[in-house]
Formats: structure tokens, sequence, C-alpha cells
């Protein structure tokens, strides 16, 4: 019973194909396909419209206040009235503006975050598209963005959107670098580009109890954090969304776009966000798999949304938490710590790996990254940096 609830979608869709049994051969990987499509736009607009109302209501617990309340029961149809209201603003494009890029800038950067939604597993034979390279893909895809946010302060002919996309490209290209280094070691661990084998990799429990999760190894916790801090910069939020600072330059690369054009931006923000949590469970939560032996009952893609959801919450917790870092912060972090970070981790997956993955690996590989870390600690000192401020004023 419990394998049948397990493979329900997978089922209904090969139903839904066998009505086309008698059509041409290419039908049915087309259908197949479309199938696919439909499906994770639904699953995801509903989960963008629900984050963003949920979003609001634990910002407001968090800073004792209350969230949306007032739209339909506990204000739940509060993504309703949004869309509504996005869809019936006016579309102001600025006079010299360059039409045609500040169109498709939207479009883009909305498209590129969808695509890379394709390749994650989200349970047992649920991968919507598996490629073998399906790791490479998503960054390819995902590198795409850089543009779509040049395009649009570009296009938008507006010296604070430039500045805004500038600052933007610079932190996105900094912290590309550390988010897909940290994806090197469990590439080199697995032997393969394939998101489907990264999990299945991680099947079984260690002594019976603890899941062979990368996480629970030194080098996977480290890896982890760092791809989980790249991933909110990515992803252009709290603390790091520097891009869109009020008190500087109004909305970023976005301050030239109003209506459902304003919209597809923060719907691509939330879909990218939903896209490196996702492939932040598959690399070192072991994607669909479920913590307990115990608990294998559970369908498998109930756990992979169940980890979704909970590093999502860390991402609206910190934005609840935590100030924005100024710029200059922001990139020394990138390139002094997260970049040589990122590179030990690699190193102690190596040493780990060679050292028979055993208890002794693990603690050679956990020496190696507290070496460095102490190294870099030491020489970034960063208490000079942010020592008490002396103000002196004129007479």
């Amino acid at each position: 019973m419990s394998k049948s609830i397990d493979q329900i979608f997978i089922n209904a869709k090969q139903w839904l194909l066998s009505w086309l049994t008698g059509a041409p051969g290419w039908a049915i990987p087309v259908a197949s396909s479309l199938i696919n499509i439909f499906m994770l736009l639904a699953v995801f607009l509903t989960l963008f419209a629900l984050m963003s109302v949920l979003e609001r209501k634990i910002l407001g617990r968090i800073q004792n206040r209350y969230g949306p309340n007032r739209v339909g029961p506990f204000g739940l149809l509060q993504p309703v009235a949004d869309g509504i209201k996005m869809l019936i603003k006016e579309d102001i494009v600025p006079a010299r503006a360059d039409k045609i890029v500040h169109f498709l800038a939207p479009i883009l950067i909305a498209a590129t975050a969808i695509l890379a939604l394709g390749v994650i597993p989200y349970g047992r034979n649920m991968t919507p598209f598996t490629i073998d390279g399906g790791i490479l893909f998503f960054f390819a895809v995902g590198s795409t963005t850089e543009l779509a946010v040049f395009m649009a302060g570009w296009g938008s002919n507006n010296k604070f959107s430039m500045l805004g996309a500038m600052r933007a490209i610079a932190q996105m290209i900094s912290y590309e670098l550390p988010l897909i280094i940290t994806v090197l070691p469990v590439v080199m661990i697995v032997g393969s580009l394939n998101a489907d084998a990264i999990v299945a990799a991680q099947d079984g429990y260690a002594v019976g109890l603890v899941p062979r999760w990368f996480v629970f190894t030194p080098w996977g916790a480290v890896a982890f954090i760092l791809f989980f801090v790249s991933g909110l910069v990515e992803s252009n939020r709290t603390p790091f969304d520097v891009p869109e600072g009020e008190s500087e330059i109004v909305a970023g690369h976005m301050t030239e776009y109003s209506g459902f054009k304003y919209a597809t931006f923060f719907m691509a923000e939330y879909i990218g966000m939903f896209a490196i949590t996702g492939l932040a469970a598959t690399l070192f939560l072991g994607g669909w798999h479920s913590p307990m032996r115990a608990l294998e009952f559970i369908p498998s893609y109930l756990w992979f949304f169940a980890k979704l959801s909970a590093l999502l919450f860390v991402y609206i917790w910190l934005r609840g938490t935590l100030p924005r870092t100024r710029v200059d912060q922001i990139m020394n972090f990138a390139w002094k710590f997260m970049l040589p970070m990122a590179f030990t981790c690699v190193v102690a997956a190596a040493v780990w790996h060679y050292t028979d993955r055993g208890l002794r690996g693990w603690l050679w590989s956990f020496v190696v990254i507290a070496i460095v870390y102490t190294a870099l600690s030491i020489l970034l000192d960063t208490r000079r940096k942010f020592a008490p401020r002396t103000y002196r004023f004129a007479e």
C-alpha cells in the first residue's frame, strides 16, 4: 500500500499516457514532457503563492506584529489579491528605455529559474527530466540570470538601475564560484553529475541509525553551509540583498519596472530560491530519502518537500533576524573566506575518500577543515574591522 502511495503520481502519469497507445511514436515523449512541465508549474506556482503569504505571517510573528489577515480565511487569499493588483496596474516603460530588452529581461530570468527545477529528483522515480549531466545543466541555466539582470539594468536607461544591476552581477559572480566548488566534492565522491545517482549514493544508514547523507561528514557539513550561504546571495535574500538597498539605489535593476513585469521578477526570485534549496537537499540532505529506517513508509516526495520547507523556513528566519550587510563586506567574505573554504572542502573530501570513508577518514577530514578555518580566522582578524568606531564632530 505504501509503495502504491509513493508512486501514485507516476502511476497516474502512466495511466494518462496509456490513452495515446495508438498515437504516432513521437506523441508519447512529447505528452510525457508536457505533463512534467504542467505539474512543475502547478506545484511551484502554488508554492510561490503560499510562500508569499506565509513569509509575511512568519515575519509578523518574529517582529511581534500581524501579518496578512484580511483577505480570505486567515489571510490565505492574499496572493490572489496581490496577483489581481499586479495584473491591473499600469505597465510604465521609460521613454528612452530599450523597449525590447526591457521587455525580455523579466521573461528570461523567470524562464531560467523554472528550467533549473527540471533536473531535481522530487521523489522516487520523480525526476521530471533525467539528464546525465543534470547538475551541470542546473548551473549552466542558472548562470544566465546575470545576463537577465544586466538586461534589466541596461534596458531601463536609468543610472540607479544600472548601478543596481552591476552590483548584483558582481555579487552573483563572486558567490557562484564557491557555490559551484562546494558541489565538486559531492560529484567527486559519487562519480556522477546525475542528480538521481547522487541521491542513490546517500541511501542506507551508518551503524543502522545515522543516515548516509553527505551533511553528516565534516566536508559535507561545511560544504552544505557554504552552499546555503551562497544560495542566499544568488537568491538575493537578506542579509545579502544589497542590489535592492532602498536608501542607496531604490529597487536596483527593478527600479523602472511596474505591474506584472515587477511581479515576474518577484516570482523568479522565489522560484530560484526553491531551485537552490531543492538542490541543497539533493546534494547534502539525502534528497527524498527518509532520515530514519522506521519512517520509510512515508512517501518519498513528502520527505523531499519537508526538507525543502525546513530550508525555506531558515531563509525567512534569517530575513527576520539579520540586518543588511555592506557591499564591501559581502565581497570580502566571498573572496577571502568562502572561496578558500570551498577549495578546502574538495581536499577534505579527497582525504575522507582515500582513508576508506571510516572513522579515521572522518577525523582526518575534520583536521584539514579545522586547520584552514583557524588559519583564515587568524589572517583575516575581523575584530579590527568591526571594532567600535570613534566619531569626531566639528566644533
